[in-house]
């Protein structure tokens, strides 16, 4: 069965292929819109499952993996940053405390789209006291633009964070534990899955 990673994200890209797996991409043109009268698991589940029905919509077959992760600081969702002033403000509210990084893992039978499987890992994340020169260098280096939350565990953020609590893959984007716990609904192990068919 074809494995369609409905996302452009290079991290999700680099975490499938560190377990041997492959997939072909088609990134999933769904706006990114948060509903604020849903629960945070339920916003993130809602888009991740969105991103990959859009993309099983345009396909005859295949599994097509979906996913979305959002920050969420003292009941708050933090997306990403639309300039590099709210990444700062970000950053100072981040600072110095305890967060949520959220990523809903959503998978779609393109045969089937009835068949689907959507479930939403969460990691404790807190971050070091940070000064306002350390927020200036860290925005400069442009990590922030395309993350939830204004940070990247696994590039320069690295020095923001004091300690997470759970899965690191999941703040980095991916939570390959609850993907494969995914997969196994269809009868894939991904200790055995290695090869996915791309044509």
């Amino acid at each position: 069965m074809k494995l369609i990673l409905a996302s452009a994200s290079p991290r999700r890209r680099e975490l499938l292929t560190q377990v041997g797996v492959s997939f072909v991409i088609e990134v999933s043109d769904v706006e990114e819109v948060l509903d604020d009268t849903l629960s945070p698991e339920l916003q993130v589940q809602s888009l991740a499952l969105q991103k990959a029905q859009a993309v099983a919509a345009q396909h005859k077959d295949g599994l097509v993996l979906g996913a979305d992760t959002v920050v969420v600081d003292a009941g708050s969702l933090l997306g990403k940053p639309q300039n590099t002033e709210e990444a700062a403000e970000m950053l100072r509210s981040l600072s110095g405390k305890w967060h949520q990084v959220m990523t809903a893992v959503a998978l779609v039978d393109a045969n089937d789209t009835k068949h689907e499987w959507t479930s939403v890992e969460i990691t404790n994340v807190k971050f070091r006291d940070l000064t306002e020169d350390d927020i200036v260098a860290y925005v400069a280096t442009g990590e922030s633009m395309d993350k939830a939350g204004a940070y990247g565990i696994q590039g320069y953020g690295a020095l923001l964070v004091e300690r997470i609590e759970g899965c690191y893959n999941n703040v980095v984007g991916l939570p390959l534990q609850l993907v494969a716990k995914g997969l196994r609904n269809w009868g894939i192990n991904l200790y055995e899955y290695k090869e996915v068919q791309t044509q």
